[in-house]
């Protein structure tokens, strides 16, 4: 069955962002969201994102950051900064929430498509940059979907592999048609702490049918948020990032 999918990633706690989003999407004709995860830590209303995705019945995979919560030795994984944002965040967290996030599946498989927060097959930690071509082209061929979301570097980006070679791009603001003879890897960018600079929250919608990717990219409040960050004692730097 066709569908318009929305994908989002990397929340981090950041409410007004999310709302924001969630608010674009009513006008986008959308018939599903997913999350890849990460929806806590850095932000300063890591609760309030964990209760609106378990409400709206979002689909979400485990991040990095709901890894940590799990286990805790992944937080040497972390520099000083996020170990510090996330201790705090499950300070915050009730254990219902923490609960919630913790039992999120590594990755999640629909409408022909893979949904994982790192890098497929199932990773949460891995990011994209960190992979070989070689290794890359072995995933491709692993990979039983022909597109596979992910997220995690904060940064948009579409791998494209033909059957033969590997192509990376980053992604735009718009739309991009997806060839029916290749599979891609395609990274989202994040909601609420984008790193590829351009401030504006960032998610994107798949539609089925016509293989399109569409980006779409939300200015919300900035400053609000790093007021936000300040008052619930998160590190400062986590506000002065959003900028």
């Amino acid at each position: 069955m066709p569908m318009k999918i929305a994908v989002i990633s990397d929340i981090h706690g950041n409410m007004d962002a999310f709302t924001r989003v969630l608010s674009d999407m009513e006008g986008q004709g959308v018939d599903e969201v997913i999350s890849l995860g990460d929806n806590i830590g850095y932000g300063p209303e890591s609760g309030k994102v964990v209760r609106r995705i378990r409400d709206q019945k979002i689909p979400s995979v485990i991040g990095n950051h709901e890894l940590a919560l799990q286990d805790s030795t992944h937080l040497e994984r972390f520099n000083k900064a996020a170990r510090i944002s996330l201790e705090k965040t499950r300070a915050l967290l009730t254990e219902d929430e923490i609960q919630f996030s913790v039992q999120l599946e590594p990755f999640l498989t629909r409408h022909n498509c893979r949904f994982v927060h790192g890098f497929p097959l199932e990773c949460p930690l891995t990011y994209q940059f960190q992979v070989t071509e070689k290794k890359m082209q072995r995933i491709f061929t692993q990979m039983t979907e022909p597109v596979c979301f992910t997220g995690h570097t904060h940064c948009l980006e579409a791998i494209e592999w033909d059957g033969h070679r590997i192509r990376r791009v980053p992604l735009q603001e718009g739309d991009t048609h997806l060839k029916d003879t290749s599979k891609y890897i395609l990274n989202i960018g994040s909601v609420g702490q984008p790193r590829d600079g351009d401030n504006r929250a960032k998610y994107a919608i798949f539609d089925t049918r016509r293989r399109t990717l569409r980006i779409r990219f939300i200015p919300y409040d900035i400053a609000a948020v790093a007021d936000k960050i300040i008052d619930s004692g998160l590190p400062e730097t986590h506000g002065l990032r959003l900028w």
